[in-house]
């Protein structure tokens, strides 16, 4: 009696992908859905970008009390935790996402009467 292991058999998809390799590559290519990153761009082009991300830097790593007005002039109480492209994270009462599009201006606390 031989004592060889034997392994359950696998399903091996190898044979697609190699398969997939040898169709014709411009039929690859034109099955994709395209990739358009054109957000991304006309934003990386603003000239105030790089100060509107420098001001919520500051913030953040100082931790201010911001008040922050939506357009629909709710009032957002808080210090920002951190911000990507489209949203700021604000820590107050309650942690809130707010759209960088829905405000209408923010200010430090203690600047109301400014």
């Amino acid at each position: 009696m031989s004592s060889r292991a034997v392994a359950p058999s696998v399903d091996n998809r190898s044979d697609l992908v190699s398969d997939q390799l040898s169709e014709n590559p411009a039929r690859r290519i034109s099955s994709r859905a395209p990739v358009r990153l054109t957000a991304h761009a006309v934003a990386e082009e603003d000239p105030n970008r790089n100060v509107e991300l420098f001001y919520l830097q500051k913030q953040i790593q100082t931790q201010m009390p911001m008040v922050i007005v939506l357009e629909d002039d709710e009032r957002i109480e808080g210090c920002i935790e951190w911000y990507d492209r489209l949203v700021l994270k604000v820590r107050g009462s309650q942690k809130t996402l707010v759209y960088k599009s829905a405000i209408k201006y923010m200010y430090k606390v203690g600047d109301a009467g400014k």
